[in-house]
């Protein structure tokens, strides 16, 4: 494994940093509505499949009792 110098390392690590390209102000805002868009989304779609089931075994419970 080759040995790199801590001066080099650190200019390795500017010249990365340097190619990344960050979110707009816009694109974060609009990537965190969705966030919570879909979020609520599946809040309410596993809300209705909780009290589908729970109706479906109250009912099968209160027919066996």
């Amino acid at each position: 494994m080759a040995v790199t110098n801590p001066m080099q390392f650190a200019q390795q690590v500017r010249a990365e940093v340097a190619k990344i390209v960050w979110p707009t102000r816009r694109e974060t805002m609009i990537t965190t509505g969705m966030v919570f868009v879909m979020a609520f989304l599946f809040a309410l779609f596993f809300f209705g499949v909780d009290q589908i089931t729970q109706f479906v075994l109250t009912t099968i419970l209160s027919l066996a009792a």
